[in-house]
Parts: structure tokens; C-alpha cells; sequence
């Protein structure tokens, strides 16, 4: 399996700090086939990458998600063998979004425990500005996005300034809510309120309920494969000579 394009650097201690997760936790699942083996090194010291980081997150998702240890097994061998770590992490992402909101307050301490490193206060600012927390009041805990937390961490290290970040998300706010506007619009108009006519018809109900149901994955995974398709797009034409 691919570990990303970046050299695998970490130790097993480093990659379980960084994951959040304890050193018998990734051996654990390394057992279990759920991780690529390490890269072995001089003194036979086993590396991991990024990808190795981006695919515990995902099995840590899928399992707060109630998923057994014998159901990621399946999950994961069904994707394609030669995923990036980017490509995972939005993979993650996919798959926390099904998720009820999954807000916690918590401690300085326990945040930084489950980051899986020590957070400067610029870090904190710029966590807060990709809305993965929100500053406490005076003493109190950070309310902290726990199914964006992994990723922000992530991001941290990416050279992007703190005002970048605050404009883009404001780019996505403001475009993300004229996209569910529409579409609610949409649904509303054309499937609905025809519906509402045609409530005598058992059928009908049968195929309205089983659509609400799916309604917002299918819709979630459109929006982020036409966004992921068009952001290569605009990327290899501002980035490209000629």
C-alpha cells in the first residue's frame, strides 16, 4: 500500500503520539492487516508516513461511527490500494460527515492529549479559524469539533496564514449555504410538494421515506466529488506554465 508521497519519518511512538492512539493500539491494528507495514530503516527501526497517520484516523472515524473491528476489515479492503494520505483524509472526512455534530468540551491538557502534540496559542488560533474549536471563556474548556480535530492538526503545518484561512472559509461558508439553499429549494419544489398530493399513494410514501433517508449522503457526496474534481481543475490551470 502507498504511504504517501513524503518520506516515512515517524516512529511507531511518534505515529501513536501524533494519531492520538496508544503504541499497542497501532500494533494492534497492524496484526490485523488494518495498517501497511512500517518502512524499515537502518538498526531495522520501523518508519511510517503520512498515509499510515491519515489511515488510523479513518479506522478511529469508522469506529466511532459503531463499525466492528471485522467491518473496517471489509471496509478498508475495499478501497483502492494505492490511496495518498490527502486522499484519505478527505475519505475520513466523507465519512465523518454522516456523523451527528460531535462537539465536546474539553481541557487544555485533553485536547493536546487527543491532538497528539503540544498547541501554541498561534496553533489554537488558527485550529479556531478552521472551525475545529472555539476559544473558551475566561478558564473554561475549549468546545472543540471532535470530528475535525485530527485534520485541523494536520493543517497546522501547512504554510498558510491565519488571514488565508479566515478568508476561505468564509469563500466556503458563503457558497456552501448558497449550494444547500438551492438544492432545498429544489427538493422542496419539485419532489415535496408533489409528494404531498400524492400521499394516498402507499408507494409513493414508501419511495419518499427511503429518499429523505438517503437524501444527505448522496447529496454530501456529490457536492464533494464536483468540488474535489473542480478544485484540480482550477489548481492545474492557475499552477500550470503556459
Amino acid at each position: 500500500m502507498a504511504t504517501g508521497t513524503e518520506e516515512p519519518t515517524l516512529t511507531v511512538d511518534e505515529l501513536a503520539a501524533r494519531a492520538g492512539v496508544t503504541v499497542r493500539t497501532v500494533r494492534f491494528y497492524s496484526t490485523r492487516g488494518l495498517l501497511p507495514p512500517p518502512v524499515i530503516g537502518p538498526r531495522r527501526v520501523g518508519h511510517y508516513g503520512p498515509a499510515h497517520l491519515s489511515r488510523l484516523a479513518l479506522i478511529e472515524e469508522l469506529q466511532h461511527q459503531g463499525m466492528t473491528l471485522a467491518a473496517i476489515e471489509r471496509y478498508l479492503e475495499q478501497l483502492p490500494p494505492d490511496l495518498s494520505a490527502q486522499d484519505l483524509a478527505i475519505h475520513r472526512a466523507l465519512v465523518a460527515s454522516w456523523a451527528p455534530d460531535a462537539a465536546e468540551d474539553l481541557e487544555r491538557a485533553e485536547l493536546e492529549r487527543r491532538a497528539g502534540r503540544a498547541l501554541s496559542g498561534p496553533d489554537l488560533d488558527r485550529l479556531a479559524a478552521m472551525g475545529v474549536l472555539e476559544h473558551p471563556a475566561g478558564d473554561g474548556p475549549y468546545r472543540v469539533d471532535v470530528g475535525l480535530l485530527r485534520l485541523g492538526v494536520e493543517l497546522l503545518d501547512v504554510p498558510i496564514a491565519h488571514e488565508t484561512i479566515l478568508a476561505a472559509r468564509t469563500v466556503l461558508m458563503e457558497h456552501t449555504r448558497s449550494a444547500a439553499h438551492e438544492l432545498t429549494r429544489l427538493f422542496r419544489d419539485e419532489v415535496w410538494n408533489p409528494y404531498r398530493e400524492r400521499e394516498s399513494d402507499p408507494e409513493h410514501v414508501k419511495a419518499m421515506k427511503s429518499l429523505s433517508a438517503h437524501m444527505q449522503p448522496m447529496v454530501l457526496q456529490a457536492l464533494l466529488t464536483a468540488f474535489q474534481r473542480s478544485l484540480k481543475e482550477e489548481l492545474r490551470a492557475a499552477f500550470t506554465d503556459g
